[in-house]
This record gives C-alpha cells, sequence and structure tokens, in this order.
C-alpha cells in the first residue's frame, strides 16, 4: 500500500530572515524539450529539483537522450542519439508542458507522436493553436482518442501564424518547429512572457535566429542545425511572488534573493497598494518585503504576461482573506481557477464567487483545518493561509506542490515557519 504524504503546519508568527529562489520551472520544461534539437552536449544551470522537471527529464530519456546531473541543480544532456519520436502516454498524461516536446521532434525529426497531455485540471488549454501553427509550417496532424500524430513528408516551411490567444506552450512550441524550418516564420500575437524570452535565449546560443522574443512578434530564420551550449534557467517569478505575499501574510520580514523584479511588477505593485513594504535592490536581484500594519484590500484581474500571473491569484486570494475590507478578483485567463475557495473556506475565510469572479471579505483571523491542494498554486495559497491560522493544518494531495515549489519545507523552515512533511 503506497503511503501518502501530508504538509502540517502550525501557524508560528511572522516569517523573517532570507530566501533564494530556484530556477523557473515554467522556463526550465520547454528549454529541457529544446534540447532535442541539440546534437551537441548541453549544460543547464539553475535546473529546479521538482516533480515536473524529472518528467521532463524522463522523456527526454525515453527518447533516447542521455542526461546526467552534474549536481543538484546543473543537468548535461545529450540528444545526439534519439531513436524515437513517440511521447510515451503514461509520461504526457503526467504533465500537460510535456507537450512542448512535439515541436523540436517535429524540427528535427519531421514526426512526433503522443496522446492528450494531462496536468492540473484548471480549466481549457487546447492544444488546437499548437497544431494550427505546425500545421502553417507544412505539417498535417492527426488527432484521436489513441494517439496525436504530426508528421511532414520533406522540410518545414517558413511562415506567417497567427495566435488567438497569446499561449505561453504553443509560442514555445512553434517557435522550436521553427528554428529548423526552411525559411522565415513570424507568430503574430505570440505570448511575452520572460519564459519565451529565456527559451529564446536559449535557443539563440545554439545558433537559432530569433528576433522579437517578449514582443507580441517574433521573427524566426531558420538555421540547417543547432549545436551545444551551456545555459543558466532565468529564476523563478511564481516562486517568488509566493514568497512575497507569505511575507506579507505573516507581517514578516523577508529577504528574497535570485528574483528579477521587472517578471513580477504587478504582484509589487500590488503589495504596495495594500501597505507592504517591498524595496527592490536591482543590481543585486533581490527583493525585500516587510509589513508592519493591517493590510488594506484591493482588486486584481489576472491577464497574460504583462499582466498580473494567474499563477499568483490563490495566493494573492489567501492574503486577501485576512486583509481590512473586501477585496475582488477576476479570473480571464482560465475558467476553474476558484478550486481552492472551499478549501480557503473551510479555514475560515470569507470567500463567494460568481463565474470568474471572487468577492473575499477579510476576517479577524484563520483557522486549521483538514485541506487539500485541488492545483499547483491552490497548494501554495493553502501553505500560506496555515502560515497564519490559529491551530494546525493539515494538506493532502501535496504531489501538486511538489510539482513547483522546490524545497518548500526547507526554505519555510529557515524563514521561522513550523511546517513538517509526514507520512500517513
Amino acid at each position: 500500500m503506497n503511503k501518502k504524504e501530508l504538509l502540517v503546519i502550525n501557524g508560528a508568527g511572522p516569517l523573517c530572515g532570507e530566501v533564494s529562489i530556484s530556477g523557473a520551472k515554467n522556463s526550465a520544461l520547454p528549454i529541457l524539450a529544446a534540447c532535442v534539437l541539440g546534437t551537441e552536449e548541453i549544460i543547464l544551470d539553475g535546473v529546479p529539483a521538482l516533480k515536473d522537471v524529472e518528467i521532463m527529464i524522463e522523456v527526454l530519456r525515453h527518447l533516447g537522450a542521455k542526461v546526467d546531473y552534474l549536481d543538484k541543480d546543473t543537468v548535461k544532456i545529450d540528444s545526439s542519439n534519439i531513436n524515437t519520436c513517440e511521447t510515451p502516454y503514461e509520461l504526457m498524461d503526467k504533465m500537460r508542458a510535456s507537450f512542448v516536446v512535439m515541436g523540436p521532434l517535429l524540427s528535427r525529426f519531421k514526426k512526433a507522436y503522443t496522446k492528450a497531455p494531462g496536468g492540473c485540471n484548471i480549466g481549457a488549454r487546447p492544444i488546437d493553436f499548437h497544431l494550427k501553427g505546425f500545421e502553417a509550417l507544412g505539417a498535417t496532424s492527426r488527432v484521436n482518442d489513441e494517439e496525436i500524430a504530426i508528421e511532414t513528408n520533406g522540410e518545414l516551411i517558413g511562415n506567417e501564424v497567427y495566435l488567438d490567444f497569446p499561449s505561453v506552450g504553443a509560442t514555445q512550441n512553434i517557435m522550436m518547429a521553427a528554428v529548423l524550418a526552411d525559411g522565415e516564420t513570424t507568430i503574430e500575437n505570440a505570448a511575452k512572457e520572460p519564459e519565451i524570452v529565456d527559451l529564446a535565449s536559449f535557443l539563440s546560443k545554439m545558433g537559432a535566429k530569433i528576433k522579437g522574443a517578449g514582443t507580441s512578434t517574433i521573427v524566426i530564420k531558420g538555421v540547417e542545425k543547432l549545436t551545444g551550449t551551456r545555459h543558466t534557467i532565468i529564476p523563478d517569478r511564481i516562486e517568488a511572488a509566493s514568497y512575497m505575499i507569505a511575507a506579507a501574510m505573516t507581517k514578516g520580514n523577508v529577504t528574497i534573493n535570485n528574483v528579477i523584479g521587472s517578471h513580477i511588477r504587478p504582484v509589487i505593485a500590488k503589495l504596495i497598494e495594500m501597505g507592504a513594504n517591498v524595496e527592490e535592490l536591482e543590481d543585486e536581484d533581490v527583493i525585500k518585503v516587510s509589513v508592519d500594519s493591517k493590510l488594506k484590500p484591493t482588486n486584481i484581474q489576472t491577464l497574460p504576461y504583462p499582466g498580473f500571473p494567474t499563477d499568483a491569484q490563490a495566493q494573492f486570494m489567501a492574503l486577501m482573506t485576512i486583509c481590512d475590507g473586501e477585496s475582488k478578483i477576476q479570473e480571464t485567463v482560465f475558467e476553474n481557477r476558484f478550486m481552492h475557495v472551499e478549501q480557503l473556506n473551510k479555514m475560515g475565510a470569507a470567500i463567494a464567487t460568481s463565474g470568474n469572479r471572487a468577492t473575499i471579505v477579510g476576517v479577524d483571523k484563520l483557522h486549521g483545518a483538514d485541506v487539500k491542494a485541488t492545483d499547483l498554486r491552490a497548494g501554495a495559497a493553502l501553505v500560506i493561509a496555515a502560515l497564519v491560522a490559529e491551530g494546525e493544518t493539515r494538506i493532502s494531495d501535496i504531489y501538486h506542490i511538489d510539482r513547483g515549489y522546490s524545497d518548500l519545507v526547507e526554505k519555510f523552515t529557515k524563514l521561522g515557519a513550523n511546517i513538517k512533511r509526514v507520512e500517513i
């Protein structure tokens, strides 16, 4: 019988001290996938120790790549002997982001096979945008209950691709498909996230020709081959935001190292609006967060980057539960991203939802409860809420949290939290 793990947290007062942010999960995954394109050795630094990263490395090894850890966060990849173009269903089902391996496989080998991806159940994230881009480059796709097959009889041909929505995954997949295509590809209404820029930087180091990453128009000129390189993954802006919110929630004083302030500008702005003290030391990639008074309510609307990130919405909702007044959230990115509301209400929060809107009325205190992480960011929100709740909070289904937060227990413990992982 498999043992289950819980996080057990007791409210322990303000968080104080320093925490260092790991490499970005949402950057590491597509960059690991992009290693399929290289025919020489690649070394990646700042690779976070996460379940999702483990799955992507399993995908690479299944395809025939050689992957070795040089230390905890440095990985060496050799894709020169990849011998299959099929990603197994059991891996794809564990993590939706593994679908970004399809673009590199199609680009290098002219074919890619898998089944529909899984991951967090936070709403529709169709692969239609990805397939539309592949087809614009000359590929054909076949999608049914049995498989997703993408093939081309000859070379991929550069073309113009317009995305109906600035999908991060589709932008990444089409970029990677286009780097070895014949001619020039233009992606219009492309995602602008820092993780897109990081992927473009990595591909450029390998010899790709990419302009415009970080804007709505990305231009890729195909090259004959990509080589090896060494690259450092950017810091995880959502992990950074989570620790900033936790510092504010506990009225703490926390120094956050290895963080790029420009990547989380909306989070910083809203924390300041609520009354938190936020000091940026840009030359040192450091942000200090402290709170010395009751926080004020605020309203947020999630939007694609550079708007307020949907991946920080649940954590911010946790913070709003103890503000002095009424806050509102409008979720515009995913239609099923309020699953944490029921769990927070179990802890004494006063949250009501209607469609994609939530109203949060601040309460004097939260109390411990048995709750479950319904998805990755919901789990982070429950951890943050538990830090100030009276009594003990037991969080189950923490495998979701392990998908996105490296060394969470160790990092929070170092800041003074009373948190432990237990088996039942």
